[in-house]
């Protein structure tokens, strides 16, 4: 569905984006995650069409979306600060969405009024809250129907009972109309529950792209003791990422199968064994930590 092929672009002197190669399948919820600068934002305003690179190629369903207004057709985004009409309401913004959209579905956007009780379509939005701002720009970008629905950090602001809506919302039209979903979030255990693959980001580079499957598996989480406070000669081969102890419990970070680390752990005779898969989380801190960032306890 989306194809970023060596993309780099430069604003004067600095590189926000750096040769960045990224792909999203149709029908998949895709969670970008970085930290601040990393160049999330930079990449979804290419993306969108509305960025063009200084190289590489952007393709959306086949199509290079930037000056295609066909191709955008198919796009709905709602960045992190909301865009509307300064003395628009809800209703105004609806009649803009059909405009704009052909697809704009006017049933479902009835049939979603119970799920967003509080707010009022007749008010103006730049009088509503942050939060209901958010829950009308999902309101109105999801009745779109979208085949490539781009969300930048959107449930921020909300409140419990309303994100895990937005969310149950978003899942249910991936799985009734195979909508492409593009996620960059800080809300890394969010993330974990809704998506399929996982982009992580720094320093305007693509550092691993995975689905959340490989990803989990291929790092774990394993926590031993033995007879002897000590820790015995590990096999060799095994690939130690990060080691810690408590008391008599050491913690180990190994990356590899985790049906060969069952076997070598096994073969050292610890009188406990506990092996767990890492959360995102604490992957991204992980592969973070290998780019400059400090292994933090969190890990452990």
């Amino acid at each position: 569905m989306i194809e970023v092929i060596n993309v780099t672009k430069r604003f004067d002197r600095f590189t926000a984006l750096d040769q960045v190669t990224m792909h999203v399948k149709k029908g998949v919820i895709y969670g970008l995650v970085g930290p601040n600068g990393a160049g999330k934002s930079t990449i979804i305003r290419h993306i969108t069409g509305a960025y063009r690179q200084d190289a590489g190629e952007i393709r959306v369903d086949g199509q290079i979306v930037y000056e295609n207004a066909a191709a955008k057709a198919n796009i709905a985004y709602i960045p992190d600060d909301i865009f509307y009409f300064n003395q628009s309401n809800l209703k105004d913004m609806v009649r803009f969405y059909k405009e704009m959209y052909a697809s704009f579905d006017s049933d479902l956007f009835e049939r979603l009024q119970d799920c967003f009780p509080s707010i009022n379509r007749r008010r103006a939005i730049r009088r509503l809250s942050k939060g209901m701002q958010k829950q009308a720009a999902f309101w109105l970008a999801i009745c779109c129907r979208p085949k490539l629905l781009i969300l930048d950090e959107p449930v921020d602001g909300l409140d419990p009972v309303m994100r895990r809506q937005i969310w149950s919302l978003l899942m249910s039209d991936v799985a009734e109309h195979g909508t492409t979903v593009l996620v960059s979030s800080h809300n890394l255990r969010e993330l974990e529950d809704v998506c399929d693959h996982v982009g992580i980001m720094h320093h305007g580079k693509i550092i691993m792209e995975k689905s959340l499957d490989d990803l989990q598996g291929g790092v774990s989480k394993v926590q031993l003791a033995f007879e002897s406070e000590e820790l015995p000669v590990l096999p060799d081969g095994m690939e130690i990422l990060h080691r810690s102890k408590a008391g008599r419990v050491h913690t180990l970070i190994i990356r590899g199968e985790q049906s060969v680390i069952r076997a070598q752990i096994a073969s050292l005779k610890p009188i406990l064994f506990d092996i767990l898969p890492l959360t995102l989380e604490e992957i991204f801190i992980y592969e973070l930590g290998g780019a400059e960032y400090e292994v933090k306890d969190i890990l452990i």
